[in-house]
């Protein structure tokens, strides 16, 4: 039975259920918070170390600003709400990405990120404004940078992910097959998992079933 530490997620379909079920994009993003929040709990429950969920890529800055708005309005009070909840389920949370935010919500993501950041149950890593490609980019850079080693090893440690194992599981909803400029490093050898069902719909028993299928894969690594 495969060991489970790192689960990475892309949460993809919220728009598209918003406009099937709701007739509004911003509908399936609100819904798409509850999934997160049950998505944490399977993780704890399921003994999970570290949980990576891709919230807003590089990319998705080309999407309409009343969206882009409404999405930070909804990473604001979630923050706001739910964070003394996860620091007392001794959750941590740790930002991936550029922090180039209102000021408001720089400073939220910097205090919940202060406020956990000694918290062993689970840590979050939630990628906000990340690109793989500018991650791989900006390590190079702080190689060349610090006369360093051009290695695996010393372009492991300059990645944002640095100190975390890479992810074992990535699982994308919404029935896409493709990375999306996520972890394109780390996820050399996870296992991936597409899932049909759009994020909002995803649940708990969707998740257990991957998990179990996942602990049942026989996992080579270039091995016969």
């Amino acid at each position: 039975m495969n060991p489970l530490k790192h689960v990475a997620i892309i949460m993809d379909g919220n728009g598209r259920w918003g406009l099937k079920y709701k007739n509004s994009r911003n509908a399936g993003h609100k819904e798409g918070v509850n999934t997160v929040q049950k998505i944490i709990k399977a993780s704890v429950r399921n003994n999970i170390k570290y949980l990576t969920l891709y919230a807003f890529s590089t990319e998705n800055w080309r999407r309409p600003k009343k969206e882009i708005d409404y999405l930070f309005n909804l990473l604001e009070e979630f923050l706001l709400n739910k964070i003394e909840s996860l620091h007392k389920q001794n959750i941590k949370l740790k930002i991936l990405g550029s922090k180039k935010f209102s000021s408001k919500l720089n400073k939220l993501l910097n205090r919940s990120e202060k406020k956990t950041s000694k918290n062993t149950k689970l840590q979050i890593n939630l990628a906000l404004n990340y690109g793989s490609k500018s991650e791989l980019m900006n390590a190079f850079k702080k190689i060349k940078k610090n006369r360093e080693r051009i290695n695996e090893k010393n372009l492991g440690k300059n990645l944002q992910t640095r100190g975390i194992p890479d992810p074992d599981l990535l699982i994308r909803t919404g029935n896409t097959k493709r990375l999306s400029n996520f972890l394109l490093w780390q996820l050399a050898y996870s296992e991936i998992f597409f899932e049909k069902k759009l994020w909002p719909a995803f649940n708990e028993k969707d998740y257990n079933k991957i998990i179990k299928e996942y602990r049942n894969i026989k996992r080579n690594f270039g091995n016969i």
